[in-house]
């Protein structure tokens, strides 16, 4: 249960301009385009309409499931067959939202995306103050099976709290045994993820998304006025080096430098690229909801 002065509206704000911002991104989505453009396009698009970013665009491709957001010096493109994952949410005054699609810009993975909308739709249906969330795992698993794929075992939905975007509860992608019940008024993100592969994703090497943690005092000017930036302008939300570089002005290489010292003083927490293990190509689908006594209320 939320605390008594908790505001949905500003939840439901913030979950307006996600829901917009996903169907805005349908249209920067095009092959021969430029991941960093549209990642640029899509947060321009939240932050013109009142809400900051929960955390960077996330633009994974294929194999990747997720925490891929373009660099500053980004020259990928998109390519004509391309299965693409948009996850993105807004901030409202510290009420976060998270949601993503899958866009295939080839016609083979149709399926998978299909797999993962159902399966999400499947466990919405499902939601309810008291259900246990394996539960709802299950049901997203019968869903992969039945379409020829498999869920990502290490992967889910979770709870949302004001300033938390990763709370409390986990909501797993099968049956993982965890007969944790959902509570009334509780805000939780359903994510079902599927994939062609084994249903296992590792961390990859590419890495552009940090959290600010307290850590210790860098020693390097340049290090110690990265920090002060990231926290009177991210807090500790995840952000991106470019949000950095952009913001101080900075080249890119000083930035890095800086953000190195700050990991080497445990003042960052990395969120590397996650890649699905067999090279398995992956669909995500995900919303945000309020937790209801019979039912759910969708944010996003």
């Amino acid at each position: 249960m939320m605390e008594e002065d908790y505001d949905y509206s500003k939840l439901k704000e913030a979950g307006k301009v996600s829901r917009e911002a996903l169907e805005y991104a349908k249209s920067v989505v095009k092959p021969g385009r430029r991941l960093l453009d549209a990642a640029s396009e899509i947060e321009k698009f939240i932050e013109d309409r009142g809400c900051k970013q929960a955390f960077p665009v996330n633009i994974s491709t294929d194999a990747q499931a997720a925490h891929y957001t373009p660099g500053y010096s980004d020259a990928n493109i998109m390519g004509d067959n391309d299965v693409i994952k948009i996850d993105l949410g807004a901030r409202k005054d510290n009420y976060l939202t998270d949601c993503a699609i899958t866009l295939c810009l080839g016609d083979k993975y149709v399926h998978l995306a299909q797999a993962a909308q159902k399966a999400l739709e499947t466990a919405i249906s499902l939601v309810r103050a008291g259900r246990k969330v394996n539960e709802i795992g299950r049901e997203i698993a019968k869903v992969a099976r039945s379409s020829g794929c498999n869920p990502i075992r290490n992967l889910g939905g979770h709870g949302i709290e004001q300033d938390e975007l990763h709370a409390r509860i986990f909501i797993p992608n099968f049956d993982n045994g965890d007969t944790t019940e959902l509570q009334e008024g509780e805000v939780i993100a359903i994510e079902p993820f599927m994939t062609t592969g084994e249903g296992h994703v590792v961390d990859g090497d590419y890495l552009e998304i940090f959290q600010l943690t307290a850590g210790r005092m860098p020693r390097s000017s340049d290090a110690r006025t990265a920090k002060e930036y990231i926290y009177a302008n991210f807090l500790t939300f995840p952000f991106a080096i470019r949000w950095l570089i952009n913001g101080l002005q900075w080249d890119e290489f000083r930035a890095r430098r800086a953000i190195a010292e700050l990991l080497q003083s445990d003042s960052l927490e990395p969120f590397p690229v996650l890649i699905e293990r067999s090279g398995g190509i992956v669909a995500q689908a995900e919303k945000t909801v309020v937790v209801e006594k019979d039912s759910c209320t969708v944010i996003t």
